[in-house]
């Protein structure tokens, strides 16, 4: 029960942002997508590539 009492514990602690989350028709879920997938590229080419390339494949990604 404990990860249970500390997850209701948070979300008491910051009810304002978690109301917000779930009433609030803005998303940062795109976002959150773009700077994933920037992540997942970046992974890919770890070691191998530059920053130029880099930043190709994520202007042209899509």
């Amino acid at each position: 029960m404990k990860p249970l009492q500390s997850l209701v514990r948070d979300l008491r602690q910051d009810f304002n942002a978690v109301t917000a989350g779930l009433t609030l028709e803005w998303s940062s879920g795109k976002v959150e997508g773009k700077v994933n997938r920037a992540k997942r590229i970046k992974r890919d080419g770890y070691g191998r590539a530059g920053f130029d390339l880099l930043r190709l494949q994520i202007l042209l990604a899509d």
